[in-house]
């Protein structure tokens, strides 16, 4: 495969003219300043910069950990608050995340001095990338997960990679890695890259090679209908050079009709259908699962994977093929995906007290969160399911998905489902009702509690949990720190005087 090049381009959205400072030749020392550091891909490059040389500072609203401590165990200093004065002394270049609006007063100083200035993934082309080839995994779903399983096993295969993932790996207890060997690995994002750039983050990426999980609705907050979501992937596929390789969920129409785009070969994966890469014979066993892998329809591997569920048999198929169509063979891939040890907050065991067991997961689309139940009725069949459920993302407190969720908790045998926060900066109209959600949820037989606010969830949950339960909490923000909070109560209920005094522990 030939070593590929990000792309340059348009810039605002609206004009071929790139009108940004250009950045001078940067060399390690310099310093370089990042406008909402706490975001989980700044931090990433804060530490990636941090660990290339460079003097490295940042700016953001509201800082706390984890990423503050994150930050600083890096040495890296923290202006709480935008304001011109966090550029001074002046910076040699400017990271801008993409929560950072025009009328920042920090990036109207940044406009005023003239400062070189970059996105953040512009920047991950510059300090990580370079002359490297990159595997970029986009899509609704999966990518983290897939982003970090690619990752480790090209680690384990021997060929030290970095690596950007928009979640913590536990293999390296990290979300980045510079790595020194030919590869990166780029979880490619689908959300606008700054506001001086509206095009999709992934549009800046030239990979080696393409994954393609999904594609469905989401980030409402800027693709107002599906359609204008199938357009940005469809722009991505038909940007990717001749000579790389696409590898794509081939047992979705839309991710098939966005890969028509593509110039370069596709490969489809999948459980059944016409698929190039095909998983069958999945079996549940002790600690996971296992699945035979076959390419063009001959026996190409079998595999363990420590991994719950169907949906992350897909995830594993789609990094195995990847690395397959790299050349990789399946006799160094299956003992390295033995060892995957997943990504912080995707079925993530929190605690297990009193015989509950307390799992912390990211799921928060519809789509998700029926995969993830799935996931864990498999791995659990003989523990009651408490499903608990915050609707936080910009998608989720809007009422498009209100009959999805609706059946996507068919597997949970009870469900608690908290007030979408933030209702306020969703339009009346438009709001999504958790109320309506336990209503309609309990009109087709299933039982399920709606609680305006995260402490009466928790008050009912540890009056409702009892031994051999599961409780399963979705949300892809700290949900009020729900988890910790309800099995550090859980665990001074175990060691309460009564329950040391009649023995139980």
């Amino acid at each position: 495969m030939s070593k590929q090049k990000a792309p340059h381009g348009k810039t605002d959205g609206s004009t071929n003219i790139d009108l940004r400072p250009k950045p001078t030749t940067m060399t390690p020392s310099q310093h370089i300043h990042l406008l909402g550091i706490c975001g989980t891909g700044m931090a990433a490059l804060a530490g990636i910069l941090k660990e290339q040389g460079y003097q490295v500072s940042g700016s953001d609203e509201h800082v706390y950990p984890p990423m503050s401590t994150f930050l600083a165990q890096l040495g890296i200093p923290i202006q709480n608050g935008y304001g011109p004065a966090n550029l001074e002394p002046r910076p040699d270049l400017v990271v801008v995340g993409n929560v950072i609006r025009q009328d920042n007063p920090e990036a109207q100083a940044l406009q005023h001095l003239g400062l070189p200035r970059l996105s953040l993934p512009e920047a991950l082309n510059r300090f990580l990338v370079d002359k490297r080839q990159t595997l970029v995994v986009t899509g609704t779903h999966g990518k983290t997960t897939t982003t970090a399983l690619l990752a480790w096993l090209l680690m384990a295969a021997g060929h030290d990679p970095g690596f950007m993932v928009g979640g913590v790996a536990k293999n390296f207890l990290s979300n980045f890695r510079v790595g020194q060997g030919p590869y990166v690995v780029l979880e490619g994002d689908e959300y606008d890259t700054a506001f001086f750039d509206k095009r999709p983050k992934f549009m800046h990426f030239s990979p080696t090679v393409a994954v393609l999980t999904s594609v469905e609705f989401d980030h409402a907050d800027i693709y107002d209908h599906l359609d204008r979501v199938v357009q940005a992937f469809e722009a991505f596929l038909a940007q990717i050079p001749p000579d790389s390789r696409v590898v794509a969920w081939g047992e979705a129409p839309l991710v098939r009709r966005v890969c028509a785009q593509s110039k370069a070969p596709v490969s489809f994966y999948g459980l059944s259908g016409k698929v190039d890469w095909q998983a069958h014979e999945v079996t549940p066993v002790p600690g996971g699962l296992t699945f035979s892998v076959s390419r063009a329809n001959q026996p190409w591997g079998h595999f363990f994977t420590p991994l719950l569920g169907y949906h992350n048999v897909l995830n594993s198929l789609a990094a195995l093929a990847a690395l397959g169509e790299l050349g990789l063979s399946p006799h160094i891939l299956a003992p390295a995906l033995k060892e995957f040890l997943g990504v912080k907050r995707r079925q993530e065991i929190a605690c297990h007290s009193q015989g509950v067991l307390v799992m912390d997961d990211f799921a928060h689309h519809p789509t998700a969160v029926a995969a993830t139940l799935q996931a864990v009725r498999l791995g659990y069949p003989e523990r009651r399911l408490l499903a608990v459920f915050e609707p936080r993302t910009n998608t989720s407190r809007r009422k498009i998905f209100q009959q999805p969720y609706a059946q996507a908790f068919k597997l949970a045998d009870l469900i608690f489902v908290r007030e979408a926060p933030d209702l306020w900066k969703v339009p009346v109209d438009d709001r999504f009702s958790s109320q309506k959600l336990a209503a309609d949820l309990n009109a087709q037989g299933q039982e399920a509690y709606y609680f305006p606010d995260t402490d009466l969830l928790l008050h009912a949950l540890l009056e409702t949990v009892r031994p051999g339960d599961l409780v399963l909490v979705m949300s892809n923000g700290n949900f009020d720190h729900l988890v910790p909070r309800l099995c550090q109560a859980m665990n001074a209920k175990a060691t309460s005087p009564m329950q040391e005094a009649s023995g139980q522990h």
